[in-house]
Order: structure tokens, then sequence, then C-alpha cells
């Protein structure tokens, strides 16, 4: 009776992969832990597959800058993206992305973006090229033709944003452009931009250099005076993604727009 019992505990035990933390506390007379072992290995010679299968695939998952960045959202969660903080958001990066400010973005209007960064900022001319082709990538994954009659109001921005929002492929995409960006504006290619180079980055944005110290001041969380490239990265994509409007990231474009 006994070793049916142990049988039908371990069982519960194995299948739910906690063995380790459970099977050894089951019984700790020296004669039913030998039982235990016993029918374990039993047991897994049988079904491998359950024990294993959670270790395999933990050695075999790699690590990049997209798996770094946590992401609390799920895709099983009601849709995303309809707060009226989310949305101020998305019409401020609209406004940024409207170079010319005719009240839509063209594909024009990327290109004048990418000419700010390379006119005002430092990259190389391979990074020039590479930013541009990002670029071109990015605006027919997510607007389709490039053509000058391709315009791009706010609703439709904000909708195909909302969109990203709750596309997990489309959410690992979103922060590609970004790393041109923080090259174009670190001037000393030491991997951190200073107070100074995050007013260029600003600058490149339209923006004045009192809305880059109140930015800078809010999202340099550890008041060390920099920002890494990792932390930029990070914070520009939350921007994008959460709908927290406790978190520092809701700066890094400058003031939302009303």
């Amino acid at each position: 009776m006994t070793t049916i019992l142990l049988q039908t505990g371990l069982r519960f035990i194995i299948s739910n992969k906690c063995f380790e933390k459970m099977a050894l506390l089951y019984c700790k007379i020296p004669q039913k832990q030998n039982t235990i072992q016993s029918y374990c290995k039993q047991y897994y010679k049988y079904v491998p597959e359950t024990y294993n299968t959670k270790n395999v695939h933990q050695i075999s998952t790699s690590i990049s800058l997209n798996e770094q960045i946590i992401d609390n959202d799920s895709d099983n969660e009601q849709e995303k993206g309809q707060s009226i903080f989310w949305r101020r958001k998305m019409r401020t990066l609209h406004s940024h992305l409207d170079v010319n400010k005719d009240g839509i973005i063209s594909y024009d209007d990327f290109m004048l973006f990418r000419k700010r960064f390379c006119d005002l900022g430092h990259l190389t001319l391979e990074a020039k090229v590479e930013f541009k082709k990002v670029l071109n990538e990015m605006w027919e994954e997510q607007w389709g033709e490039i053509s000058p009659y391709n315009l791009i109001c706010v609703e439709k921005y904000l909708e195909k944003m909302q969109h990203v929002l709750n596309d997990s492929s489309l959410k690992k995409k979103c922060h590609h452009f970004l790393p041109f960006l923080f090259k174009a504006v670190d001037k000393d290619h030491n991997g951190e931009i200073s107070i100074q180079e995050y007013k260029l980055f600003f600058q490149c944005l339209g923006l004045t250099h009192d809305d880059a110290i109140i930015s800078f001041s809010h999202i340099d969380i550890n008041d060390d005076g920099k920002i890494s490239s990792k932390e930029f990265i990070i914070l520009g994509r939350e921007f994008f993604l959460t709908e927290d409007p406790t978190k520092p990231s809701k700066y890094f474009w400058g003031p939302l727009i009303d």
C-alpha cells in the first residue's frame, strides 16, 4: 500500500517538473528514499522528455538585446494602445517624423529625418548607407510602397502603431533605427552620450536645449551624467510599448503634445 501511494504521489511530482524540490522531501526515511529513487529511474526510462524539455530549452536559448529588454506585456491581454497617454506619445512621435510640418508623414519626411542626423551628427559613410536601408525597410513594412502619394496622417499612424503594439513580431523590430540615432550623436564614439550629446539629439528632432536638459534629468536614472547605447535603445523602445505614465521613457522624445 505504501509503495502504491508513493508511486501515485511521484507521478504528480515528476509530471509537474518539481522532482528536485519535492521528491526528497516526500519521505526522509532511508528505506523509503530507496523506493523513491528506484521508481524514478523506472519512470524516466519511459518518459524522459517530461523532465528534460525545460532544461534543453534553457540551454538552447540565446541572449540578444531584444531578449535582455524586459517586456511585461502579454499577447493574451486585452488589446493595447487605447489609453490617452499612449496615444499622446504616438502623436508626439508623428510630429517628430513629420519633418516639414505639413500634418502628414511621407517618405520624403523619412529621408529628411535621416538627413538631419547625417548632417548634424557623426555617422560614418557606411552607417549613413545602412541607416537609409533600415528606414526604407521600416517604411515598406509598415506603410507599403515608397511613393510620393503614400501619405500617413495622424489617425493612420495611431492605427498602425497600435497594430505594432499588439503584434509580437513587429514589437521586436520597432527599435531597429534607434542605434543609428545614438551613433549620430555619440561624438567621441565611446558608447555613451553626455548631456551635451543629448542636446544634439534634440537639435536633430527640432527641439530646444532646454527640452533636452529636462528630458535628460528624467531618463538618467542613476544620475551618472551619461546614457549608454543599451540604455538609449531600451528607453526609446519602451516609449513605443509601455502605457505606464510613471516610466521615465515618456521623456525620451521630449515634451508630449496635447
